[in-house]
């Protein structure tokens, strides 16, 4: 019986052995999320087609993977050029930061512009690629080319009415690339009904990448969404991306599941008196907390201490700001004793500050998600995060905390949010997310006699024995002090 179990074992692994030798192998493209979102990059020696409207950012990303192949793979590339000449691409990639002439000299990447006249197109009523293959054939020789991209694939068939031969030539260009053990980006633009300008194009690529974007209430948003993938499983969704100085940046986010691990560990939350509330031990290491309050009762102040505090631990700390500019914070945070300045000067704390109407509300999580992988910070805070309800409905915003909530988890960052309410319901405004919050502190500002008395109450905070107590507090030159229980507070002004 034995025996017979382990000879079933030894086929089953010869099983595994074999159909991985049988999967498709993949070539990373070095684009920043795109190969978690295609589950590896593109298909080695085959064709991805990526498609989308004037300005997606289809050529920057064709040109982004030739230059991560070469300073990231050592994979020289070769670019056919249909649309603008070789000044033209290496002044937009210089802006990047990319040196494509650089790259030419040392012999790691070919550019090459191809002038199509449609006049003689359209005159003689012929059409043959084969000059075309004899070009590509020559350059991918000169630099011994891994990867080539094609830009853009419409001008190739400029003035060239027959679909037909369209369609007989698009087939036997996918067929040559193929042939010539190169992985190849191919662009094209977005057809009225179809993927592409001659809906086949998509059919016959092995990989097809859709880029959008939207502009919805004079806020735009970049979106990516991989269409079909032969042979290999991929997202599905649509990602939002960014284009800054750095290049493309995917962020291959969209709904993560519950898998994140729960730490044990206790981080302080920079008032000791709070610590106090909280088990004697402070807050959970990953967990995120919500302050809610209305203006003026002292939400950023509790966000000022607890980045102070971790920063004096040595760890690192970004604060998103959507209300303040930097040097705001770091005036107004001097005024209770927090000094941030040292720690941003010893590269320990980034604070991240804009108007929530710049960019949509996809382009803000893309954002944070690019500013927390550079960074690599241990906290995060948001402070407020009712201001994107100027670019989002609820729902919408909601959507996009959820997202960023779960990405925060899964890094173990420990996440601190904050919430503007109005009026004296704070309980139930905060955009829906508090269930989501394992601690949740709320802050008012009550009448007394003629004064006006600061109180905090933990409504919740979970795995933890906690103080849920209202006490009152004060902010002074000195820090955050908490003055013992509100009840206390007003049975010794009644005397």
């Amino acid at each position: 019986m034995a025996k017979k179990t382990k000879g079933r074992g030894v086929t089953r692994k010869r099983q595994a052995e074999k159909l991985s030798r049988l999967a498709l192998e993949k070539v990373p493209t070095g684009i920043r999320g795109l190969d978690q979102v295609t589950h590896g990059g593109f298909p080695k020696n085959r064709t991805a087609l990526v498609c989308g409207g004037p300005g997606a950012g289809k050529t920057l990303l064709g040109l982004e993977f030739l230059v991560r192949g070469i300073t990231l793979f050592n994979e020289p590339g070769v670019c056919i050029a249909f649309e603008e000449t070789e000044e033209e691409l290496a002044t937009n990639m210089a802006s990047l930061g990319h040196d494509l002439p650089g790259f030419i000299r040392s012999k790691k990447l070919f550019i090459d512009y191809v002038h199509i006249e449609r006049k003689h197109i359209e005159e003689t009523g012929e059409y043959d690629l084969e000059a075309l293959f004899i070009r590509l054939r020559s350059a991918i020789e000169q630099v011994k080319a891994k990867r080539i991209l094609l830009d853009t694939l419409e001008v190739l068939f400029l003035g060239l009415k027959d679909h037909a031969i369209i369609r007989a030539e698009l087939r036997r260009l996918f067929h040559w690339l193929k042939e010539a053990g190169v992985t190849a980006v191919i662009t094209a633009e977005v057809g009225e009904k179809s993927l592409t300008r001659y809906g086949l194009e998509e059919y016959v690529a092995d990989c097809v990448l859709l880029l959008d974007h939207r502009v919805n209430e004079q806020v735009s948003t970049r979106r990516l969404r991989v269409v079909k993938y032969r042979g290999s499983s991929h997202g599905t969704n649509e990602y939002p991306f960014l284009m800054d100085d750095e290049g493309i940046s995917v962020i291959p986010i969209t709904s993560l599941g519950l898998t994140h691990n729960a730490s044990s560990e206790r981080i302080s939350s920079g008032v000791p008196a709070l610590d106090q509330m909280l088990d004697n031990q402070g807050f959970f290491r990953g967990s995120s907390i919500l302050i809610t309050g209305t203006a003026g009762t002292g939400k950023s102040s509790f966000c000022a201490s607890f980045a102070n505090a971790a920063c004096s631990n040595g760890e690192r700390a970004v604060y998103f700001a959507f209300e303040e500019s930097p040097s705001q914070i770091l005036r107004n945070m001097k005024s209770v004793g927090t000094d941030l300045s040292r720690w941003m000067q010893n590269d320990l704390l980034h604070i991240h500050a804009s108007r929530p109407t710049v960019v949509g509300l996809e382009s803000h999580l893309a954002s944070m998600y690019k500013e927390v992988h550079d960074f690599k910070p241990q906290i995060v805070i948001v402070d407020p995060i009712t201001n994107l309800i100027t670019v989002g409905d609820l729902g919408a915003v909601k959507a996009m905390l959820t997202r960023l909530i779960d990405f925060l988890k899964m890094q173990g960052i420990t996440a601190m949010f904050t919430n503007l309410v109005y009026g004296d319901d704070v309980d139930e405004r905060a955009i829906g997310i508090s269930s989501l919050m394992d601690t949740w502190l709320v802050l008012r500002d009550i009448p007394h006699g003629s004064e006006r008395v600061r109180t905090l109450n933990l409504l919740k905070s979970r795995g933890m024995p906690h103080d849920t107590r209202v006490h009152g507090f004060t902010l002074s030159n000195k820090g955050i002090f908490l003055n013992g229980s509100y009840q206390t507070i007003q049975a010794i002004g009644q005397r």
